[in-house]
Parts: C-alpha cells; structure tokens; sequence
C-alpha cells in the first residue's frame, strides 16, 4: 500500500498497555529510541498488535509543537 505519509519508522512493538478505551503501543525504532501512539482499543484488537510485532508508525501531522 502507497501513502503520501512520509514519516513512517519501521520498528516492534515493545508493550501494548489497553486502558478503558484506549491502548498506549510503545514501538522501538532502534538507535535506543521509541515511540509511543495512543491507539484504540478497537484498533488494537482489529490489528491483533502485541509485544514483538514488527509494524510501521505513520505521522501524518501539520504542526509539531515542542516545549521545555
């Protein structure tokens, strides 16, 4: 599959933590660095994601905002 996202970071997934509604999926893209995306539990359960899956995390974002 295309997608015109062009941040997109390979890695596995390293914890699947399901709250409530929601599930915090903590991906490790190597180098010593992780992300984490806040994904649905519905989104969770359809992609069947665990510990140890290789996915990709796509960023499709307009703005990023940093501060200290």
């Amino acid at each position: 599959m295309k997608l015109s996202a062009r941040n997109q970071l390979a890695g596995k997934v390293t914890a699947v933590k399901r709250g409530q509604t929601t599930a915090t999926v903590t991906i490790d893209i190597g180098g010593g660095n992780s992300i984490t995306a806040l994904v649905t539990l519905d989104a969770v359960d359809d992609l069947a994601l665990k510990t140890g899956d290789k996915v990709t995390a796509i960023i499709k974002a307009t703005e990023v905002i940093v501060g200290k």
